[in-house]
């Protein structure tokens, strides 16, 4: 049997098995083929700015992804030491890679690993060579254009010993498709001393169902830095990434930026397992819900040795009374030597701060989003500064909207 076999036979005894968090989905009501081989146009372009990924500029790297068409993988003529590749045809090129698929996450984790596997459609194969250290962001995208489409790329991300990468992730939708599922497995491997910032932009639509499914494993010395950002609507959205800290004085850091409006569904959370001593994980969430959105946070840190240290936080405003959020923070000691703390605070704006503003003439709309935008203001960590500026302009007109 070979490996891909093994795989394709834990897939198929998971495909009916749920996931441990979030609402079910019917797979079978989307489709994992297209015919259609899109070619970048003006539409694709101004809608992938909405998530930060710049088509028309050469930075370090690009991999871009229209369905399961892979329209640009490339690197930059003056960096060294990075490759980016679609993942199958990684797979063929290197048979040490092998030892990587499917070892940060398990295929047969629920439905939607074992679909993902089964209608794996592309997804892009990232390595820094070891000591490369690239300052410009690497940029990736994945763009559903079908209706109906079910996308389940995945990716594997590798810094070798004392690298340092920056990637710039953005996801999103056609503006003419009602509907899709995107499914993205993603497995980064820190390794020695590397260092691996990963901000991850979702601009989806009122129709859009999203299952990501992420692990991490970081070695001795490694640095995992995750940005997420969702501030337009979602129909369904499930993500419980995985950090799994195995090398001493290993890190890792969640930060989480939600704008959950109309009916979205949106159950997030992060699991950092500090398995090793000196290791230290953190998970930072902000969110702001109105309209109908209900929105989870999930948040788990597990002491498992000397040393360790983690903190859960999440700011949690309500704008309305038919929006919900609800934090469920969970520290697991399994050490007499891990220090872990958590802190939660939800609640409504500051009437105090509302009337400041509106006595010095500020209209009440533009006065609460003026508090909105203060108390989701970015601030994250490798994100160009001009990436930032746009975040914040994307809070606002989402505010106003």
């Amino acid at each position: 049997m070979s490996w891909k076999d093994r795989y394709r036979d834990l897939a198929l005894q998971a495909l009916t098995k749920r996931a441990a968090y979030g609402s079910d989905i019917d797979i079978n009501k989307f489709i994992d083929k297209t015919e259609e081989k899109t070619m970048i146009n003006d539409e694709i372009k101004n809608k992938v700015l909405e998530v930060g990924i710049e088509l028309s500029q050469e930075k370090s790297g690009i991999y871009f992804q229209v369905d399961h068409s892979v329209v640009l993988s490339r690197v930059a003529s003056n960096i060294k030491g990075l490759e980016i590749l679609p993942i199958d045809e990684a797979l063929l090129r290197y048979d040490w890679l092998k030892s990587y698929y499917w070892k940060a996450i398990s295929v047969d984790q629920d439905k939607y690993t074992a679909i993902a596997e089964l209608k794996s459609t592309k997804g892009y194969f990232i390595r820094a060579a070891p000591y490369t250290k690239i300052s410009q962001p690497i940029q990736a995208c994945l763009y559903i254009h079908s209706q109906g489409l079910l996308q389940a790329p995945h990716n594997i991300i590798i810094a070798e010993e004392g690298s340092e990468i920056n990637i710039i992730t953005g996801c999103t939708i056609g503006s003419k498709v009602n509907y899709g599922l995107h499914i993205g497995i993603s497995e980064f491997y820190v390794k020695k001393n590397a260092k691996i910032i990963f901000t991850m932009v979702h601009s989806w639509n009122e129709g859009t169902y999203v299952r990501p499914r992420t692990g991490v494993i970081i070695e001795d010395g490694g640095v995992f830095i995750s940005n997420y950002i969702l501030l337009k609507p979602v129909r369904d959205l499930q993500a419980y990434p995985t950090a799994y800290l195995i090398g001493k004085d290993a890190k890792a850091k969640f930060n989480s930026i939600i704008y959950g409006s109309q009916d979205s569904i949106i159950d997030l959370g992060s699991r950092i397992i500090l398995m090793n001593e000196g290791c230290s994980g953190e998970s930072i969430f902000k969110v702001v819900a109105t309209g109908n959105a209900k929105v989870y946070n999930r948040g788990q840190i597990i002491g498992q040795n000397r040393n360790t240290k983690g903190h859960l936080e999440c700011r949690g405003m309500i704008l309305c009374p038919t929006a919900s959020i609800v934090a469920i923070p969970e520290l697991i000691a399994e050490h007499s030597e891990t220090e872990l703390s958590h802190e939660a605070a939800i609640g409504k704006l500051q009437e105090e701060q509302l009337n400041y503003l509106m006595a010095r003439g500020i209209p009440p709309d533009d006065a609460i989003g003026i508090l909105v935008k203060g108390f989701l203001d970015p601030g994250l960590p490798g994100i160009p500064e001009i990436l930032q500026s746009e975040i914040r302009k994307k809070i606002f007109t989402a505010i106003r909207r």
